[in-house]
């Protein structure tokens, strides 16, 4: 279990973690979501005692980073793939670290099975792909068979196969019992992978629920309705303060009512419905909507 209070981190002027809460819990994985520049991978920092907070307390297990005794076999860790010697083999690396913690030879080439560096584990780092670096990290953060996993984009520049992997080796540990922290700009695969989401914006808190919860909030707002008398419809419906949008000769969609209310409105004006249909939300629809206000980094469009 990961559990933050307070925890907070200033550089000069700027606050980049600004006084937060939450719990990662073990048995489920756990999303850490939120625009760059929100705080999260300061944030992750701060759990391993990579960067000392201002104010606050982050704890492993009850325990700060810094007082474990055995790191590698309590805590697996992936924030930077490239934080390795380029010049030492992929298989050479892990030994390096394994040798760390007393950790056996047969565990080195188990996780090099694992994650599918077979291959390339007789190769130097220095010539691995982005993929084969995420795995090559992967591979780093399983060696100690730790009861806590802490993964920061963890998919990045893996391939379709790699990322399925990712989610599936994800679920797979949390099912295990174990507490899986993760961060991913793959909304999609992230509404597939974690059963709680955390969204940070500008170093707060700005949903922590789980995943059903947080798609709801995008879900519902508009209604999809198909009707032969569309336009007595929407005049019933302008009438009503409803917001319309025509979609096709037959189709329209709604806003300001619910499909009950408008399913209501139909029945009594004796207008047929082909459907009625409240819009399904997204992941990335809700996650859009929470941090609408709180990225700090916008492109402008390209004006000609």
């Amino acid at each position: 279990m990961i559990e933050a209070t307070g925890l907070t981190k200033r550089y000069g002027g700027k606050t980049a973690v600004d006084s937060i809460d939450f719990t990662v819990k073990p048995g489920m994985v756990t999303g850490f979501l939120g625009p760059n520049g929100a705080g999260k991978s300061t944030t992750m920092r701060l759990i391993v005692g990579l960067d000392r907070a201002t104010s606050g307390s982050v704890t492993i297990n009850g325990t700060s980073y810094a007082k474990l005794r055995a790191p590698l076999h309590e805590v697996g860790v992936l924030l930077d793939a490239k934080a390795v010697h380029t010049g030492r083999t992929a298989f050479n690396h892990l030994l390096a670290l394994a040798a760390t913690h007393s950790i056996p030879r047969s565990r080195v080439h188990e996780v090099i099975g694992l994650t599918g560096l077979e291959s390339v584990a007789g190769r130097r780092v220095g010539g691995f792909s982005l993929g084969m670096g995420q795995r090559l990290g992967i591979a780093a953060a399983l060696l100690g068979d730790p009861a806590t996993l802490i993964l920061d984009e963890p998919v990045n520049g893996l391939d379709p196969e790699g990322v399925i992997w990712v989610r599936t080796l994800a679920r797979q540990l949390a099912a295990e019992g174990r507490t899986v922290f993760l961060s991913s700009h793959l909304m999609s695969e992230m509404a597939q992978t974690a059963d709680q989401i955390i969204v940070l914006g500008r170093g707060r808190i700005i949903a922590n629920a789980p995943v059903a919860d947080i798609v709801a909030l995008a879900t519902g707002k508009a209604v999809h309705v198909r009707t032969p008398d569309a336009a007595k419809l929407t005049a019933l419906l302008a009438a009503r303060s409803a917001t319309v949008t025509t979609t096709d000769a037959d189709q329209i969609e709604v806003t300001g009512l619910t499909a009950p209310e408008i399913g209501e409105l139909a029945a009594h004006s004796g207008v047929v419905l082909h459907e009625l249909t409240p819009a399904a939300g997204s992941l990335e629809d809700a996650y859009l909507a929470l941090t609408a206000d709180e990225v700090e980094y916008h492109a402008r469009e390209v004006t000609r």
